[in-house]
């Protein structure tokens, strides 16, 4: 029997209001002592509410740092900053501060509390981080937050774009899983059927029900938690990334931070899906209509020569990680789709 241990979030809150009871789930924990790190350019009044709830329940704040971009060498930084007193560290914002949060929570080896304002891609609650070093961005080896505290008010108050971008990164576990599968049967490559089943569970919970309101938000947020421990359970991302997450890492690679990941990677999904002859694709495409994502897509401006050099580039980015476009050259089926697919058409034109 495999002994390895998992580690999982053992504190969880997905509701309105609860940043403002930060503070008493810290106080819960033994938490008296905290370092902050937060996105650059939150409005003043959450940081404002960050502040009051962990000051009203006698929480000290030993530092406080602006995260503005997912460097490594500014998480290095932050980490030989840190205090060694904090009893933890919370990253609080947007997917670049809380990857630079979790990382320097890692490497300090102190427990870490993810606190998103907004729910754009699975990363709040995954063991990995994405963090640019050397101008590239590399996937990094992190730890499991110990903490997931998801206000859902704060979070349906975000840009609507960070939604859509969040139903995109969750809406890649259908093609994921698939290309484990087929990697299965090409190469031997092991499945961990319990980690496969929760990664398509996540998906499917949120298609219930995907509405843009606070039972919207509290799916979606618990559905990419549980697609961080999907991750967790089987070690390796296969469970939440595949061929689609293998075109936006190669967009990455050719325009930095052009536009966000989980936009990139929903329509990845989309053409996917269509290679795969995948039997969810159905299913994706109303996902995609009734949650108003291809608007945002639309809105964002994709280069069609840009996909075509990622769609070549993507087999070569993860070596030895099968994937349906390991299979062949792909381009003649993905340049019919753009040309005669609607919502694909929308989006290059």
């Amino acid at each position: 029997m495999n002994s390895t241990s998992i580690t999982i979030p053992g504190l969880v809150r997905i509701k309105p209001g609860a940043l403002e009871r930060l503070g008493i789930y810290c106080q819960r924990q033994g938490f008296g002592r905290v370092a902050i790190v937060m996105s650059a350019d939150l409005p003043a009044a959450l940081t404002s509410a960050l502040k009051s709830s962990l000051e009203s329940a006698d929480i000290h704040i030993l530092f406080r740092q602006e995260a503005a971009e997912p460097d490594f060498d500014e998480a290095r930084d932050i980490f030989a900053a840190l205090p060694s007193q904090a009893d933890a560290i919370i990253g609080f914002g947007g997917g670049k501060a809380l990857d630079v949060a979790k990382f320097a929570a890692a490497l300090a080896r102190k427990p870490y509390l993810s606190v998103p304002t907004s729910l754009s891609n699975d990363s709040f609650a995954s063991p990995a981080v994405s963090l640019l070093l050397r101008g590239a961005k590399r996937s990094l080896n992190a730890t499991m937050p110990f903490g997931v505290i998801i206000d859902t008010q704060v979070c349906l108050g975000a840009p609507r774009q960070l939604w859509h971008s969040g139903v995109g990164d969750l809406s890649a576990k259908l093609t994921a899983v698939r290309d484990w599968k087929l990697a299965f049967h090409a190469t031997g490559e092991k499945v961990n059927d319990f980690a496969a089943l929760l990664s398509d569970a996540t998906v499917f919970q949120f298609l219930a029900r995907p509405a843009h309101d606070l039972q919207g938000v509290r799916l979606l947020g618990t559905a990419l938690m549980q697609s961080g421990i999907a991750m967790e359970i089987c070690g390796s991302s296969r469970p939440a990334s595949g061929s689609e997450h293998l075109i936006s890492h190669a967009l990455d690679r050719m325009a930095p931070q052009q536009h966000l990941h989980g936009i990139q990677v929903g329509v990845a999904t989309y053409i996917v899906a269509h290679l795969q002859r995948n039997e969810h694709l159905c299913a994706l495409a109303g996902l995609f209509e009734h949650t108003g994502f291809w608007e945002s897509a639309a809105s964002s401006g994709l280069n069609r020569q840009q996909w075509q050099e990622a769609i070549a580039l993507a087999p070569r980015i993860k070596p030895n990680f099968h994937t349906i476009l390991s299979q062949r050259d792909w381009w003649p089926e993905i340049a019919h789709l753009l040309e005669h697919d609607p919502w694909l058409r929308a989006c290059f034109a």
